[in-house]
């Protein structure tokens, strides 16, 4: 049963007489079982009117004295830190090195009408010279429910500012090992949008059943295909089509696997599940107020399932099954789960506008969070969210690295995109290092050996690793270097042909030299932040007012270009350009690609590259328009998906060498030239030839000879109208040229 005072935490109220008399009697009843340096406060909610309250505690003060439940208090043991269940109770363990006091603060279940101080909160205050083993604070209790209870703590120690000490003993925190985190229980519940956040355990219900035919698909990196998607985007529009209770849910992305297997993708990239507060703009008055956090990326606590992605409003320990149920189906549909997890800064927020629900209350000072003690403490801001997390403190890295075995062990993730990865390569002090202790830890953990991982090797203080992210044979990277060479080649600027062959040949430029391998590479042209692909071929620039910043959010450097008109158009001739250059960019991801999730139909945010905050149809997939497009655009993207996935010649264990691939090119100097054409050999037989026009003209290019007993067949061309741009048996007839149209590209197979 949930605690009444959920979804929010009440303000504590001064005690009335009435209430102090009824706290005597229950502590005079429950005293003996307390050790004697423990301490029990049980404070009162104020859910009555004072004389309402009054007069029900003084009626039931005797009751309640029978009623309240006694505990038996031992020291406790310094690990495992969180909350764990140990003989003789529950044991709760905290690390805080500069904590001068530590509460323990529980939420026991109801009991009925007899539980009249339901809301309230039970603290056990532990004694530094009993409860605590070097900087890790302790505590047993006997006789706590297994399940449901909710707790956190109230931390105390220097005030010192300018040290860079946060700590206020007013506030309740969130363990940082909490495995599960309650808070409201439908997700974007304006009513409820100041609750608080606290931890809970669940020691009562049987294991998960993952089943007896149960497997990991182990799908080798090189043969991946990456769908970067948003759990709640995905089907919280009415048009998904699904009951109301399991849209934007765990539940409701298991009923849309279907549409996966037929798309042809073989990984999901989560965008992040960890526990978020989506209300987190609208705690002040801010130009953001209007925001609900959608992405998620604002990190609560690093162990727990974000609960309001469960079905139903079921809270913590439900979502966690249903995540569950969510990965043992995409895992029997043969689809790897990726989460993309948030470890360089959290929620918390800047020194200016402070939201303290965790860490910065335990112990911000050179343990939790990156401060500059040349400038009175103030929190350094590598993230561009207000906060780093002292990612290399041991302590910190202890912490993420039980995180991340937390999702492989209890959730069977298959692997991590790391969110700003470069921020992991940073001292305590924010300086770049050469050989990051969590980099390296993360590649030799043996849990994680068998993980995909993969950084996004930048962050926000000029840290770009594109190529030369620490790896120790084992890191993947995001590579902008893709993204942005394709977007300039494809839209037709001069002088990109020799970087456009370099990305999709490999990127030997960048990887080789490191001793890595193609597929350490993951190719896009398009992630969630920045332009959607349809938006890529349609606006020049961002069109961010709707985020309330002035557009002063998102990037600049898109390198889009909008077909020639700004926006949304009913001219078919641009119409029909933007969705050839579409194709084209699908077309040319190649090695290890990813796509975001709502291009396979031509998703548009309107020209907004930063949209975040929009719980909307601006960012929610659109079934409708998916379905009125599965004939032509959807149809296209999924028979290239599945075409390169026939055909290995697309990936790549090694780098390309003369055997590999052909190019039929002499005319690499020169920079108005934006036509490329190459064959690619199969060590098995087979020949692949592609050629990219990049040009406002038509280019009538000479094919090369089929193998012996072998003809070209035409399988892709982009400027042909559906069903004939995709063809997969092949079109016959290739003679030796062919008039390659403007902005198009082609595909043909030697058969």
């Amino acid at each position: 049963m949930v605690p009444s005072f959920l979804p929010s935490l009440p303000q504590m109220q001064p005690f009335l007489p009435s209430e102090l008399l009824l706290i005597f009697k229950w502590v005079a009843a429950a005293g003996n079982d307390f050790q004697a340096r423990s301490r029990v406060k049980h404070r009162t909610a104020n859910v009555y009117g004072r004389q309402a309250r009054e007069r029900v505690l003084e009626e039931e003060a005797s009751e309640m004295a029978e009623a309240t439940p006694s505990f038996k208090i031992f020291p406790g043991q310094a690990f495992p830190l969180g909350a764990s269940e140990v003989d003789n109770g529950i044991n709760f363990a905290i690390f805080s090195q500069h904590a001068t006091a530590v509460t323990l603060c529980l939420s026991l279940p109801q009991r009925g009408e007899l539980d009249m101080l339901a809301g309230g909160m039970i603290e056990f205050s532990l004694d530094p010279n009993l409860n605590k083993t070097g900087d890790i604070w302790h505590i047993c209790i006997e006789d706590l429910p297994r399940s449901n209870v909710l707790y956190g703590y109230r931390i105390d120690g220097p005030k010192d500012w300018d040290k860079g000490h946060r700590f206020d003993s007013n506030n309740i925190l969130i363990d940082p090992y909490a495995k599960l985190v309650e808070g409201r229980r439908n997700f974007g519940d304006a009513k409820h949008k100041l609750s608080k956040f606290l931890g809970t355990y669940d020691f009562d219900s049987l294991p998960f059943d993952w089943g007896e035919d149960y497997k990991l698909p182990n799908i080798p990196e090189r043969d991946l295909v990456v769908y970067e998607m948003n759990v709640r985007a995905f089907t919280a529009d009415e048009s998904s089509c699904l009951d109301q209770d399991i849209r934007g849910t765990y539940a409701g992305l298991i009923e849309k696997i279907p549409h996966l297997l037929e798309l042809g993708i073989n990984a999901v990239e989560l965008l992040p599940v960890f526990e978020f507060d989506e209300f987190e703009f609208q705690r002040r008055p801010n130009p953001r107020d209007h925001m609900i956090n959608t992405w998620g990326y604002s990190t609560i606590n690093f162990f727990a399932p974000m609960s309001r992605y469960g079905s139903g409003g079921g809270g913590a320990v439900s979502a966690s099954r249903e995540f569950k149920e969510m990965v043992k189906a995409l895992h029997g549909a043969g689809i790897e789960v990726i989460l993309d997890v948030v470890y360089n800064h959290t929620n918390e927020a800047d020194d200016k506008h402070p939201y303290t629900t965790s860490f910065r209350g335990i112990d911000n000072k050179v343990v939790y969070y990156m401060v500059d003690l040349n400038n009175e403490g103030q929190l350094l801001n590598f993230s561009g969210c207000g906060n780093t997390f002292n990612c290399n403190h041991p302590v910190v890295m202890e912490l993420i690295l039980d995180s991340l075995r937390n999702w492989v062990v209890e959730y069977h993730i298959d692997g991590f995109r790391f969110d700003l990865a470069s921020v992991l390569c940073r001292g305590t002090d924010g300086s770049p290092l050469g050989a990051p202790p969590l980099i390296r830890a993360i590649a030799k953990d043996a849990t994680l050996s068998r993980c995909k991982i993969i950084a996004e090797p930048w962050d926000c203080g000029g840290l770009y690793l594109v190529g030369s992210f620490p790896n120790w044979d084992r890191w993947a990277e995001w590579n902008g270097k893709y993204r942005d060479d394709l977007r300039r080649f494809i839209k037709g600027d001069p002088g990109m042909k020799g970087a456009f062959a370099t990305r999709v040949s490999g990127s030997a430029d960048l990887y080789r030299k490191n001793k890595r391998k193609p597929y350490h590479s993951v190719n896009f042209v398009i992630a969630h932040d920045g332009f959607t692909l349809r938006d890529l071929v349609s606006y020049n620039f961002k069109h961010n007012e709707a985020n309330g910043e002035g557009g002063n959010d998102g990037s600049n450097d898109n390198f889009s270009w909008n077909c020639g008109f700004e926006g949304e158009t009913d001219n078919v001739d641009i119409i029909a350009l933007r969705f050839r250059q579409m194709k084209n960019f699908h077309l040319a991801l190649m090695g290890v690609p990813m796509m975001l999730m709502g291009d396979e139909y031509g998703h548009t945010r309107y020209g907004n590259n930063n949209s975040y905050g929009h719980d909307t149809a601006l960012n929610n997939f659109r079934w409708q328009q998916l379905n009125a497009r599965k004939s032509d655009h959807f149809r296209f993207f999924s028979e290239v998906i599945h075409y390169r996935q026939k055909h290995r010649v697309f990936s790549h264990e090694n780098f390309l060498d003369r055997s590999d691939v052909t190019w039929h090119e002499d005319n690499w100097d020169n920079p108005d030239s934006k036509f490329l054409a190459f064959t690619l050999h199969d060590k098995g037989g087979g020949e692949i030839y592609l050629a990219f026009n990049a040009h406002d003209f038509f280019v009538k290019v000479s094919i090369p000879p089929a193998p012996p007993k072998r003809r070209w067949f035409r399988v892709v061309d982009t400027n042909l109208a559906s069903p004939d741009d995709f063809v997969g048996e092949g079109v016959p007839g290739i003679g030796s040229t062919y008039n390659v149209a403007p902005y198009s590209s082609i595909l043909l197979e030697a058969k």
